[in-house]
């Protein structure tokens, strides 16, 4: 895929999946603005905070004048409802919710034709672990947002969502029961998601919005019980 002199909008691009998203991009030969609380060579700073998606939406389009691809990669914070205060729950989906939607509302303007916008979403949008109601939500929401968004940019821009399941951002391999518990017989990496982001992103993908693809190596298709794939519960005594 050819992504020569597009430019690639990531936030959440300093680690983990956003920083393999924004070297995929690069290395087919995408211009990439990162956004991220962590430092990098773009734009340091939290989404959360209206002024900052504002000013780096202006930087972006005072160096560029215009965008290809949006990636809403950046990660809200885990709180259960154990901990999770009313100012943490508003954060968390300010990450994961507010700053996706009003950062394609700044960009809307300028999107180039052919355009695309993909969210990270998860399967715990789905599915969920106790004590993870402010990721969990957020999840939810961006998913909701990805069809909400197709249907409003219809004709002007591309929106899909990915749900990854279990990714080692560290490109750690696992055996036993971790990997064979997956149908494919792995723990996802990195470059799992980034391919489906290059490929949305592609003119390949160009009959393709309003979807959420799911890449958890068949874990959510698969009924585990106690005893089967090396997993046994031990219940709380």
């Amino acid at each position: 895929m050819d992504f020569y002199d597009k430019v690639a909008v990531i936030t959440g691009g300093a680690k983990g999946i956003g920083k393999t998203i924004a070297e995929e991009f690069r290395k087919n030969g995408a211009i990439v603005c990162i956004i991220d609380i962590l430092p990098n060579d773009y734009f340091q700073g939290d989404i959360a905070d209206e002024q900052v998606l504002t000013a780096f939406a202006d930087k972006v389009i005072a160096e560029h004048g215009h965008i290809d691809y949006l990636v809403n990669n950046a990660l809200p914070p885990t709180k259960g409802i154990n901990e999770c205060s009313f100012d943490e729950f508003n954060y968390a989906l300010r990450v994961g919710v507010t700053a996706p939607f009003y950062l394609s509302k700044l960009l809307m303007p300028h999107f180039a034709p052919n355009a695309a916008i993909v969210n990270i979403s998860s399967t715990r949008s789905n599915m969920s672990q106790p004590q993870t109601e402010s990721y969990t939500a957020a999840k939810g929401g961006i998913s909701a947002l990805t069809h909400a968004l197709a249907v409003s940019l219809a004709g002007k821009v591309r929106v899909n969502s990915i749900s990854p399941g279990w990714i080692d951002t560290d490109f750690r391999e696992y055996d036993g029961a971790d990997a064979v518990q997956h149908p494919v017989h792995r723990v996802g990496n990195p470059l799992d998601i980034a391919n489906m982001v290059l490929f949305l992103c592609s003119d390949k993908a160009g009959f393709i919005t309003g979807q959420d693809i799911c890449i958890d190596g068949g874990m959510t298709r698969q009924m585990i019980y106690s005893g089967d794939y090396g997993w046994k519960l031990e219940a709380d005594n």
